[in-house]
């Protein structure tokens, strides 16, 4: 390969991710070559480069000097021989299995033999397009994230038949530009996208169930557990047409396995065409201005109790009801509130394992901050007064309230564990290193932490605990803890212990 001052970068496609990539190359001193199959197309792409390079000057965040070195690196290419000589040709177009193998097939003949092929490919398998070529050796994926500029995660995928060297140039490059590399083997949906399939889909089932609706999942997921956007959030704004058919070709290409499994309604909006926010409707409606058009909701009442009875002594519901005033009992008055805080348990299960009266119990999730927002449930048959009274205690705390159904594991619980628990299936099958798993997660996502950081954070036990309950309440193998996760549960290890 040429020196590292030297590089030259073949692109192929300059729609917005190839025009993306070039631009982030050419910034780094890498020299480019645009190509795009309709003529015209790589010219204006690379105008549109220099505009956005100008406006970074106008700005302060670019020197003249440099935009104009910049602009200088990158130059149109009329064919793909014009690509002949580059140390590293990308490709970046339609996800067309055919189409890519096609051209993957023509710059073979093209580019020597130590140049390296790629694809930015989000979900076609790397070995099916180096199927085409006569050396796969030499193939990889090297995937950016959208917009290219703002996004510091690159995955470099490698297939069955990849060379080791091709992976470390890929790697070397993704550094040079920058970037974050994480380097990942050939399966469906790479690292980001499989991983991010738990966050949405147990809201999916959480909705289906009728345990909350979207804007209370949402709420819990953002206030109590740290996240940005909330899973339905996160889908109106990739789309549901994005969302829900890398969905599914993911749950497929694992042949069915419970754990990635959608429900009906994630569909069904597909075939309504409400699509989120770029139709003006998905889970929520949006108004001319893309904001959310939300309910009101219904308004509470409820005296605050008395007092409540705590039968296990929980000492965050001690502090809270201390912060309210609420006088405390640790035996049962056969009236008052019974205030506990199961692990992966619905009310109903812990109320009967417990031996109180489960028309009185109310469940309140103390796994997460609960700083901003408290999440309580009760079970099936319940006193509503009594439900109503310890949500008019807790709301005097100056928190907001999410009430739900009766539901195992809560919403944060559920939500949390499963994506924790894929997290470590990623690490037991050996997608990745357990700390490119928790990178890519963090920053292909945005999600507070890793995976397996996570399941540090709630606790390795605990987050076992809570799944194995999940599965014996659910009877669904949808909970099924990773090995990786039990074992290092039994062990007393932290999840990302190799």
């Amino acid at each position: 390969m040429a020196d590292s001052s030297d590089l030259t970068l073949g692109i192929v496609g300059a729609g917005t991710m190839g025009a993306g990539i070039a631009q982030l190359a050419a910034t780094s001193g890498v020299q480019v070559r645009l190509f795009d199959a309709m003529q015209g197309v790589a010219p204006k792409a690379i105008d549109g480069i220099a505009t956005r390079l100008a406006r970074s000057v106008e700005k302060k965040a670019l020197s003249e000097a440099d935009a104009a070195r910049a602009v200088q690196n990158i130059s149109a290419a009329t064919s793909l021989q014009d690509l002949a000589g580059s140390d590293i040709v990308l490709e970046a177009v339609v996800e067309d299995l055919e189409i890519k193998r096609r051209i993957f097939r023509d710059l073979e003949e093209i580019l020597g033999e130590t140049s390296v092929l790629a694809s930015n490919t989000s979900s076609l398998a790397i070995a099916s397009i180096a199927q085409a070529c006569r050396h796969r050796s030499r193939v990889a994926g090297m995937h950016f994230f959208n917009p290219v500029h703002a996004m510091q995660l690159v995955e470099v995928i490698a297939a069955p038949e990849t060379a080791p060297a091709v992976s470390d140039r890929l790697v070397a490059l993704a550094q040079r530009l920058g970037r974050t590399p994480v380097r990942v083997i050939d399966a469906p949906g790479f690292l980001v996208n499989f991983g991010g399939r738990a966050f949405t889909t147990e809201a999916l089932h959480i909705l289906h169930e009728g345990v909350a609706g979207a804007a209370d999942i949402d709420a819990v997921m953002r206030d109590c557990c740290g996240f940005r956007m909330g899973p339905f959030e996160l889908m109106d704004l990739i789309g549901i047409d994005v969302n829900y058919p890398v969905t599914k070709i993911i749950h497929e290409g694992y042949w069915y396995e419970p754990r990635l499994s959608s429900v009906p309604e994630h569909g069904a909006l597909v075939q309504a065409g409400r699509l989120g926010r770029k139709t003006g409707a998905g889970f929520y409606s949006y108004d001319d201005k893309g904001q959310k058009i939300l309910s009101p909701a219904d308004p509470e009442t409820g005296i605050p109790p008395a007092r409540i009875v705590l039968p296990g002594g929980e000492e965050m519901l001690t502090t809270l009801a201390t912060t309210a005033g609420i006088p405390v009992a640790g035996e049962d008055d056969g009236a008052s509130p019974i205030v506990i805080a199961p692990l992966g348990e619905d009310c109903t299960t812990a109320a009967l394992r417990l031996g109180i009266d489960p028309r009185r119990a109310v469940a309140i999730d103390v796994t997460a901050d609960t700083s901003r927002r408290i999440t309580i449930m009760t079970a099936p048959g319940a006193d509503p007064t009594i439900a109503d009274a310890a949500s008019a205690w807790l709301r005097g705390t100056g928190r907001g309230v999410t009430r739900i159904k009766d539901s195992p594991g809560f919403i944060g619980q559920r939500i949390t564990a499963m994506v924790a628990n894929l997290g470590c299936e990623m690490a037991q099958i050996g997608l990745a290193s357990p700390a490119d798993i928790d990178t890519a997660i963090r920053l292909g996502l945005n999600y507070p932490t890793g995976p397996l950081a996570m399941a540090d954070k709630l606790g390795v036990s605990t987050t076992y605990g809570i799944l194995c309950r999940l599965q014996e309440i659910t009877g669904s193998d949808r909970y099924r803890p990773s090995l990786w996760l039990r074992r290092r549960a039994l062990l007393g290890l932290p999840a990302a212990t190799v």
